[in-house]
C-alpha cells in the first residue's frame, strides 16, 4: 500500500542523489533509510553501521550470499 507523504526539500534530494549510487527507487531509499533509523533506535548498542550492513545483507538474495569461515577476514 502506499502513501503520500510529504518531506523535506532537501533530504528528498539528498535521497535523490543517494539513491543512484545504492540503485533504489527515492522511495526505496527513504524507505531503507526509516527501516536502517528505526532498527538502530530499537538496537541502541549496536553502532549504525552494522545496523545498516545487517539491513543490506537482510536484503540480499539468497542464492548470492557466501558461507563465512572463521578467520577469513583477518588480516
Amino acid at each position: 500500500m502506499s502513501m503520500p507523504v510529504r518531506i523535506d526539500d532537501q533530504l528528498y534530494n539528498e535521497a535523490k542523489s543517494a539513491s543512484k549510487g545504492e540503485c533504489r527507487t527515492i522511495s526505496g531509499q527513504l524507505e531503507f533509510w526509516a527501516k536502517v533509523g528505526k532498527a538502530a533506535l530499537d538496537n541502541p548498542d549496536l553502532p549504525i553501521e552494522f545496523v545498516r550492513d545487517l539491513m543490506v545483507a537482510k536484503a540480499e538474495e539468497r542464492e548470492n550470499l557466501s558461507i563465512f569461515e572463521a578467520g577469513q577476514f583477518r588480516g
